[in-house]
């Protein structure tokens, strides 16, 4: 054990957990053998009838490690955020589409089911997996702010609103994925979605609830209090939601697809007709119209100029792993993979699960990654980002010592990269703080696909804030994403995320995929803005220190760091938020180490969906409890 991790070990004893029949149903997929023989060494005498049956009351566990089974799928599976979604993608695979071909038919279900968190026009990341080649790559659909932009235009312009829009990306990513690595027409693809939007679907008492907390903002667009806000209030519980427009915005799509295959225009040729019908025919012209007529900053030249784009992950090693995820303009991807880095010197398995010296170590190195990650990513066609130096060993070591065993930090001063990377820009001057300048809220929706060859895609989509900017663009049926709101782009001018005309905003969406060699491990990705790679991290070091299988690794306590008014603030104080679940000391030691502790909810803090594979190269899938998610195999 390091010299590190000895001073500070935290009281590790833990009362054993009793083996009951839910352990055995959730041996962890990470380490299948290892505890498969560690439940059967525990001496356990089962009997078909009394107290000592397995299904006797008397059998149960005081602790379970988790809730919910995992997911298998010798075929396939599909972890989604909701349950529709989910059995969409399922269909898909079963019909013999690909890994892509679910992912469609998954986002435009979403687009139904979880209006508020996704949409054709919002902006998204997928990780890729080829199990072919091994190979991982990134696609890229986040759209940029309109070049009509006003950046001298008040922030809360970027909130809410017809000037809140930036160019929707993700039909871009959709059409991307179906070229490269789909099989199935975009005609079977949205099927599933389109019959949901047509003859509605059981709205979630979350989703609904939403609805009723925004009402009043939703109802100052008559397009969209059209479909939200049916008899002229926010639906109930359950009730029946259509979006009959929305129906027609997919039929016309695939009508372009169809039109050009019955012409004789191959696969490849059709899916380009139906990007062309979204970009640069009837949809870009009546978006181009209805923001002409409210007042709004989206154009016909944005929609022109769109393309979704493919590049290279950012990735990292972690104890034997290789780590891939999102590339700028995420910058969730690289918070990962820098979080991941500076813990690397600790012995996190020694240091125990949801403990106070644990949360304490991997609470500093998400305050130290994200004060440099706030002070430099950046749209890369606008500004230089040293990613390499932030993930060098060099800057590793000096960052890592950083860490105080015994005493919690602010948010620190952004690193000066200058020493290792030469073409890296100064550190930014110290923002000059005002009202209004906090972080808004972020929605996401996150899913991972395995199919049957092994291909693998996680996606992780956003509108921006819940509902984006609230309207619904003319007769489209869909919602634009507010990407600009402030958190995707920085308040303060001096600043590299700073907004401008062109200027594509950062996001935190970063869709994960682990490899080891030219193995599967993991794949997985969740909503939850500012908590997103916080919650992945975690996550991360759930499977690898602590072998945990995929649905308990999901269902343990998590905890994130919020900074007041942000991270791109250098000093600014930070609050550290734990879910209820941890151990009431737990919270207690945290305080003694200078941390604010803030206890929220039970299941209060992300939710993720993803996979890990067996020895054998079986998916088993997991899905969040702290939404509505769900994960269905074949």
């Amino acid at each position: 054990m390091s010299d590190s991790t000895k001073s500070i070990v935290a009281d590790l004893d833990r009362p054993p957990i009793s083996p009951d029949r839910r352990q055995f149903l959730s041996v962890g997929t990470a380490s299948v053998a290892a505890g498969l023989a560690s439940v059967v060494a525990t001496p356990v005498a089962f009997a078909q009838s009394g107290p000592k049956a397995p299904d006797a009351p008397e059998s149960g566990a005081d602790k379970v490690p988790a809730y919910r089974v995992e997911t298998p799928g010798p075929h396939g599976v599909v972890s989604a955020g909701h349950p529709l979604a989910a059995t969409a993608g399922l269909r898909i695979l079963m019909q013999g589409g690909t890994a892509a071909d679910a992912a469609i038919a998954v986002m435009a279900t979403l687009n139904v089911v979880e209006p508020w968190a996704s949409s054709i026009a919002g902006n998204g990341f997928a990780t890729v997996h080829e199990r072919a080649t091994g190979k991982v790559k990134a696609l890229k659909f986040g759209g940029a702010a309109p070049l009509a932009l006003d950046p001298t235009s008040a922030p809360e312009n970027y909130d809410w609103g017809v000037k809140a829009a930036t160019t929707p990306g993700a039909f871009g990513g959709w059409i991307e994925l179906a070229r490269k690595h789909g099989k199935l027409s975009l005609a079977q693809c949205l099927a599933p979605a389109i019959d949901y939007a047509r003859n509605g679907h059981p709205i979630d008492p979350s989703i609904a609830r939403i609805i009723g907390l925004v009402q009043k903002k939703i109802s100052v667009h008559p397009t969209t209090a059209a479909i939200y806000l049916p008899d002229g209030k926010p639906p109930e519980p359950r009730q029946l939601l259509k979006n009959e427009h929305l129906a027609q915005t997919f039929e016309s799509l695939v009508k372009a697809e169809q039109g050009a295959l019955a012409s004789g225009a191959d696969r490849d040729t059709s899916l380009k007709a139906a990007l062309d019908y979204f970009y640069t025919g009837p949809i870009a012209r009546e978006l181009d119209r209805f923001f002409k007529e409210v007042g709004g900053w989206l154009r016909y030249e944005d929609m022109a100029a769109y393309k979704a784009e493919w590049d290279t992950p950012v990735s990292t090693t972690y104890r034997g792993h290789e780590v891939f995820s999102t590339p700028l303009t995420s910058r969730g991807g690289l918070e990962v993979c820098v979080q991941l880095n500076l813990i690397e010197r600790f012995n996190m398995a020694a240091l125990g699960r949801q403990t106070a010296s644990s949360v304490h170590v991997m609470t500093e190195a998400i305050k130290l990654a994200k004060a440099d990650i706030y002070a430099y990513a950046a749209d890369p066609a606008f500004a230089y980002t040293p990613v390499k130096a932030m993930l060098s060993a060099a800057y590793t070591t000096e960052r890592s010592a950083l860490i105080s065993p015994t005493k919690a930090r602010s948010v620190s001063a952004p690193t000066d990269f200058r020493p290792w990377d030469a073409s890296a820009p100064a550190p930014p001057p110290e923002p000059v703080p005002f009202d209004g300048d906090v972080a808004r809220f972020s929605d996401t929706a996150s899913f991972t696909v395995v199919d049957r060859t092994g291909d693998t895609i996680v996606v992780t989509v956003t509108l921006g804030g819940g509902f984006g900017t609230g309207v619904v663009a003319g007769n489209t049926g869909f919602l634009l994403n507010n990407g600009m709101r402030l958190g995707s782009t920085s308040p303060y001018p001096n600043n590299v995320n700073f907004v401008a005309p062109g200027k594509i905003p950062i996001l935190n969406n970063s869709p994960t995929i682990v490899m080891k060699g030219q193995k599967l491990v993991a794949a997985f990705g969740t909503p939850g803005g500012e908590t997103i790679g916080q919650s992945e991290f975690q996550f991360l070091v759930n499977i690898i220190d602590h072998g945990m299988g995929v649905q308990e690794a999901i269902e343990a306590p998590r905890f994130a760091v919020k900074a007041d008014p942000s991270f791109y603030m250098p000093g600014a104080p930070c609050a550290l938020q734990i879910e209820s679940r941890f151990d009431r000391d737990v919270a207690d030691k945290l305080r003694s180490l200078g941390h604010e502790v803030k206890q929220v909810g039970p299941l209060a803090i992300g939710s993720i969906q993803g996979a890990c594979m067996t020895a054998e190269g079986i998916p088993m899938a997991g899905a969040d409890p702290r939404r509505m998610a769900m994960a269905a195999g074949w």
